[in-house]
């Protein structure tokens, strides 16, 4: 019970200041001042009437708010406040905001927030998760197949069915691929996001080994191609937990859909393509997208259009292409092997790891998340693509070397040099083995000038020898000086005790 008796006495009938009286009463000086001015208000003074009590008192100071009828505070629509919280960033405090402007006798904000947690209890379990439009997409496979026949051997494979559900407006959309392998997964999403026509801020995935390359409760390892296509389309990815199929209800429910009105109705028919099945599958989504909603108004693509569609985020200008990814260590060569094939990569990064992104038609190397070689894709197994860039200085001046280049530097110091360096590659099997000999040749000529180089390899081609070492050493004893045409032999005596004569043959 309110002080208020205490409060008169000691401000009217001790003339006590407020400071005191609220210090002996127990409470603030502001309370003391309130009562002072209510009991003024309602013409009270010191003394108090005797027949005056205490709730007497009380009523008389603080009358009860009068109540006013649910017509005059105003009920909101509860339906359509659901429909306004799917829309992004809008809050239930900005909606009340804007109920009080129409009803300014209506009702506070506690007593809003309270109605719309009890009306929201009444609707079904699936109505109680609140999903922002354009926010999520939930990804799932259905546990039903759908056989495909060739129409050659008459085998049966079993097609999967990819089902994606966008959270605020249930919209869907479901395919066939032949496996739920990741070249497969990867595509369905891409031709998901083409038939949505844009792209949501979250994907939520079931545990698939597709794109979830070990499943934990906080920190789940992505495939690395999966978490490339999300990058490229610039969406985040928190796949469900294990066992918590609540954490994806809305692809439980989509898959749910599908198999009743899509996989149900297609039982008794035969395929004999993917590409047959899924055009039948396509008719049938517009016909489930289309279908009303038994609980609320409108369908399914009304509600895109109205509540996801406005807040998706527009599609990368390309689609995103399938790439693998992989780990190759340098070799000492500076070429690392995919596939069989060996790609070069700058030689500063031998014997380190990289990851490799290769596509059907590219292949990229990272170090460090940096990219640091890309090359087209080749399939020819054991051979080398080879960026000059990639090779160390003296590699690369071998590499630039060919059987027509050093033939032409030949012709410079004359004709014999030449024909002594064409003699040399053609008597090699590959002339890539006579390259070494030819440079070594013709480097002589800075130590004995381009003249005595020619005259040195005229002799050595009348000598038939093809030898570095051979011409090194006529240009070293001076034998390219002497005219081969007068070098004549010596004339031998017929007559000396050291030679025998034919006669001794007899």
């Amino acid at each position: 019970m309110r002080k208020i008796k205490e409060v008169l006495r000691l401000s009217w009938g001790c003339q006590q200041s407020q400071r005191q009286v609220a210090l002996q009463c127990s409470i603030s000086r502001p309370c003391v001042g309130e009562y002072l001015r209510r009991a003024s208000d309602a013409g009270l003074s010191w003394p108090l009437p005797q027949e005056l009590t205490d709730t007497q008192l009380d009523r008389l100071l603080f009358p009860p708010t009068p109540k006013l009828c649910a017509d005059q505070r105003g009920v909101p629509d509860w339906a359509a406040v659901y429909e306004e919280l799917r829309k992004k960033n809008v809050t239930k405090f900005l909606l009340w905001q804007e109920y009080r402007e129409l009803n300014p006798l209506g009702y506070n904000y506690s007593w809003f927030c309270d109605q719309y947690r009890r009306w929201l209890g009444k609707r079904d379990l699936s109505m109680r998760q609140h999903h922002r439009a354009g926010e999520k997409l939930f990804i799932d496979y259905a546990g039903h197949t759908i056989a495909i026949v060739d129409s050659r051997t008459g085998e049966e494979s079993q097609a999967q069915i990819f089902v994606a559900v966008l959270g605020a407006s249930n919209y869907t959309f479901a395919e066939a691929t032949a496996t739920q392998s990741l070249p497969d997964w990867i595509g369905s999403y891409v031709r998901a996001f083409e038939f949505f026509g844009a792209v949501p801020e979250i994907l939520v995935p079931d545990n698939l080994k597709s794109g979830v390359t070990k499943a934990h409760r906080y920190e789940p390892d992505l495939n690395p191609t999966y978490q490339d296509m999300a990058q490229h389309y610039n969406v985040v990815v928190i796949p469900a937990r294990v066992r918590r199929p609540k954490d994806k209800s809305k692809a439980e429910l989509g898959v749910q859909v599908v198999s009743r009105w899509i996989l149900a109705a297609l039982r008794n028919h035969t395929f004999f393509s993917l590409q047959q099945l899924n055009t039948r599958i396509s008719e049938l989504l517009i016909r489930l997208n289309d279908r009303p909603f038994r609980k609320l108004p409108g369908c399914r693509r009304s509600r895109f259009e109205t509540l996801d569609r406005p807040a998706l985020k527009p599609l990368p200008a390309n689609a995103y292409i399938f790439a693998e990814w992989g780990k190759a260590r340098v070799n000492i060569d500076y070429h690392v092997e995919v596939d069989r094939h060996y790609y070069s990569v700058p030689n500063a990064y031998r014997k380190k790891q990289l990851d490799v992104r290769y596509t059907e038609q590219s292949v990229e190397c990272f170090y460090n998340s940096q990219r640091i070689a890309s090359h087209c894709r080749s399939r020819m197994i054991g051979h080398h693509t080879t960026v000059r860039e990639h090779m160390p200085e003296s590699h690369r001046q071998y590499g630039d070397w060919s059987p027509e280049r050093l033939i032409s530097w030949a012709h410079q110091y004359g004709k014999c040099t030449a024909e002594l360096v064409n003699q040399i590659m053609q008597a090699r099997r590959h002339p890539e083995q006579g390259y070494r000999s030819c440079l070594g040749i013709l480097r002589l000529e800075k130590t004995y000038g381009a003249e005595r180089l020619e005259a040195a390899c005229q002799r050595s081609l009348l000598l038939g020898t093809l030898r570095y070492k051979s011409i090194e050493s006529i240009l070293k004893h001076g034998l390219d000086q002497i005219d081969p045409v007068n070098d004549e032999e010596p004339v031998l005596p017929d007559d000396h005790d050291n030679i025998r004569g034919p006669s001794y043959y007899h």
